[in-house]
């Protein structure tokens, strides 16, 4: 009796132009030790200009290429049924003239969205009315509340965001990298199933 070989198709995987996509790039493959090998090594596609920057690798392409060559094999699929394949192209040095723009751009969107926030909320005049509160007495700017106040409204945005500049406090994900996750994730998800280049093209074989 043939043992089976299992096979973990990756979510998604990014690799270099002009490569070729072997089966150990796009699965994991387990079971029969005398075909694990040979089945890891299995070329299933050769990146071409014309794939531009995104392969969709099916598992039933790979399950087709493994019969091929070993027909008495008992293949089984865990896990999704694609791989994405991210070519990524040579990366640039960033323009600094341009990452200041943006940086600018987006400090000055911040700064105006905080403003109209605390402008709605009338922020000023219930500091003032906290002041007057705990005092008695009545000040235009209670800045012993409003400095304070200011210092700590930066501190939790550094907190909430989980990170200074390169630095990571802890290990759990920030909401910004949760949001780019399940962005990237339904991007994946929809070129696999409207995307899927290596079927079409075994298919036009």
């Amino acid at each position: 009796m043939t043992k089976p070989l299992y096979i973990r198709m990756k979510q998604s995987i990014r690799i270099p132009p002009k490569q070729m996509i072997r089966v150990y790039d796009v699965a994991r493959v387990t079971g029969d030790s005398r075909k694990k090998h040979m089945v890891e090594h299995m070329i299933l596609h050769t990146v071409k200009p014309e794939d531009r920057n995104i392969i969709v690798v099916d598992s039933f392409s790979i399950i087709e290429r493994i019969l091929n060559r070993f027909p008495d094999s008992d293949v089984e699929i865990l896990g999704p049924n694609q791989c994405v394949v991210h070519v990524e192209g040579q990366k640039r040095k960033p323009n600094v003239f341009l990452v200041s723009f943006i940086w600018l751009l987006l400090f000055v969107g911040a700064a105006m969205a905080i403003m109209n926030f605390h402008y709605d909320v009338s922020m000023e005049m219930v500091q003032q009315k906290l002041h007057f509160m705990l005092t008695g007495e009545e000040e235009e700017y209670p800045l012993w509340i409003q400095v304070p106040y200011s210092i700590g409204l930066g501190v939790g945005m550094i907190l909430f965001f989980n990170h200074w500049f390169q630095k990571r406090f802890n290990e759990e994900p920030n909401p910004m990298e949760v949001e780019v996750f399940k962005y990237q994730e339904d991007i994946d998800h929809y070129v696999a199933i409207h995307e899927n280049k290596v079927e079409q093209q075994d298919e036009n074989r």
